[in-house]
């Protein structure tokens, strides 16, 4: 019963809260490419909103599984008032939440907040990428809204791109049909749609579009790395932003065309539909469930020739990438270190036979680097491990090959701010930032050791009024102030310095431990003290 009151004052406290932003607006038009739009003025914030913004065809029908197609001009006034439907996907991480108007094929549309007045012009720009492992998310999440990012100054864009089997499937009929003679990385591809949407219409909401940053969290921090390296967005960004992962790691880095068109060929094959013509006959309905029966968790990103010429460690090296500011940074504890140890206790024996079974060959420099003196020194050395190993090392290597291979400024981040209790004791965090309700009365929460994975997003967005469901304090709004005035400063100079907020170095390749900023209570900057680790496991993968 206590959930089920605790829900309805949430409902309720969303409803008021949204139709008060009515109450406080008036309707507004904007001529943009392809013709009239109409948002809402909020009188009470300053912020024109304009939700909804398609910015290609839907790609639907023949379009299915395609590179996003420009759209056709429409006559009249075309209503962008409301979130458009997010991307086809199931409820893989159950703690998302969305506003927007159901799932469907039909989701290329993106969202503008600008405090721009009637002659304001030459705004600095932010288009944030969604994460989500590219199966999952939606550009309405209430974490990743723009009116506090656009108090600040600047205009901001929230964008839908395909996700799972929409948005990365590969097929040899596919790679024949395309004009590049490639498929997959559609979602990829339907971002760089966005960025060249704004090249074209975001002097209409004053923005200026030489000063646009990219950034995204986690499968949109990744997003972020590989629209650095693409040939197709050169020139389209003046600066990126990511939290949390890059396009590196065996389990991250993309495949061949060959190997991405065998899988879909096998997928194709195994759902009785082995050609493309009795793909595109398949209904949504069909496609979603063929999927979601197959157990796969998506597609991989393509070496296309096309969006992804080569590797990341590749473009980079020979210095092809973007050469713009780079900020970037990952949370202190990405993943709980069970996911190292496989569910076992945190005991002397089964932390070693772990580290041998992982690392034969080097389990001694393992040990050192993560040392195992005592349980609650095996725990975090565990979760350094499992961190390192599912997203910490790919964002270090992204941050030193950048380093190393542009004369940009570029800056790290360690965030390590621990979140408040919840509010609902029947609530648990859950992997994707946001919560799930407790699979039993006796689950008990373990005591954190860092930061999880995504907890960072609604601080850095300036975002917590609008996460109902932890006790905030007074210090989680003060770092929620810092880490949204660092990453303004940088979204409109490329430093994320001022404001009187603590000094952040920048990196210098000519460091052996180079600066990284500490995000917490008391944020400051201080030399690096586990690059070692990274060093182990970039010689480990061979990322040279």
């Amino acid at each position: 019963m206590k959930l089920i009151i605790y829900l309805f004052a949430l409902t309720m406290l969303y409803y008021v809260e949204v139709n008060a932003q009515n109450n406080n607006s008036f309707a507004v038009q904007t001529k943009i490419e392809n013709g009239i739009i109409e948002g809402n003025y909020d009188t009470k914030s300053g912020i024109q909103t304009y939700f909804g913004v398609p910015f290609a065809k839907p790609p639907v029908g023949t379009l299915r599984w395609k590179a996003p197609q420009p759209l056709t001009n429409w006559t009249g006034v075309k209503e962008t008032k409301k979130f458009g439907p997010r991307p086809m996907q199931t409820v893989v991480f159950g703690d998302m939440n969305s506003r927007s108007n159901g799932v469907s094929e039909d989701c290329l549309y993106l969202n503008v907040w600008t405090p721009a007045k009637r002659n304001t012009k030459d705004l600095p720009v932010l288009v944030y990428f969604y994460g989500g492992g590219n199966v999952a998310g939606d550009a309405s999440e209430p974490r990743y809204d723009g009116e506090s990012m656009a108090k600040k100054g600047i205009v901001t864009i929230t964008c839908n791109y395909r996700l799972n089997v929409f948005g990365n499937f590969a097929h040899p009929e596919l790679s024949a049909e395309a004009q590049y003679k490639a498929s997959g990385n559609y979602g990829l591809l339907d971002q760089v749609a966005v960025l060249k949407w704004v090249q074209k219409n975001i002097a209409a909401f004053g923005g200026d579009p030489k000063k646009v940053t990219i950034a995204g969290e986690s499968a949109g921090s990744i997003s972020v790395s590989y629209q650095m390296a693409s040939p197709l967005a050169k020139g389209l960004i003046a600066g990126a932003i990511g939290e949390s992962g890059a396009g590196i790691t065996p389990t991250m880095a993309p495949v061949t065309l060959a190997e991405a068109e065998k899988q879909g060929a096998d997928f194709a094959k195994n759902a009785g539909v082995p050609t493309l013509k009795q793909l595109r006959a398949l209904s949504t309905r069909e496609v979603y469930e063929i999927y979601n029966e197959s157990k796969r968790f998506g597609f991989p990103v393509v070496l296309d020739n096309y969006f992804l010429p080569k590797t990341l460690p590749q473009i980079f090296a020979s210095r092809e990438q973007a050469q713009v500011p780079l900020l970037l940074g990952w949370n202190s504890a990405e993943i709980p270190g069970q996911a190292f140890m496989f569910g076992q206790p945190y005991k002397e024996e089964n932390y070693l036979a772990r580290v041998k079974k992982e690392y034969p060959n080097d389990f001694e420099e393992v040990l050192k680097l993560y040392p195992h003196s005592s349980e609650k020194e095996i725990e975090l050395s565990a979760t350094a491990l499992a961190a390192d190993r599912f997203i910490s090392y790919s964002t270090w290597k992204w941050f030193d090959l950048h380093l190393k291979n542009s004369s940009q400024p570029v800056y790290r981040y360690l965030y390590s701010k621990l979140r408040p209790a919840l509010i609902d004791n029947s609530l648990a965090s859950g992997l994707a930032g946001g919560t799930v309700k407790k699979e039993g009365n006796t689950q008990k929460a373990t005591e954190a050791v860092g930061a999880p994975h995504a907890c960072e997003i609604e601080y850095c967005m300036g975002n917590l009024h609008l996460i109902k469901e932890y006790a905030w304090t007074a210090d989680d709004f003060r770092v929620s102030e810092t880490m949204l005035s660092y990453f303004a400063n940088f979204i409109k100079t490329g430093n994320p310095n001022g404001d009187k907020l603590p000094e952040w170095t920048v990196a210098k390749a000519s460091e052996s431990n180079p600066s990284v900023m500490i995000i917490d209570t008391k944020s400051r900057t201080e030399k690096a003290m586990n690059d070692a680790r990274y060093l182990f496991l970039d010689k480990a993968y061979g990322n040279k």
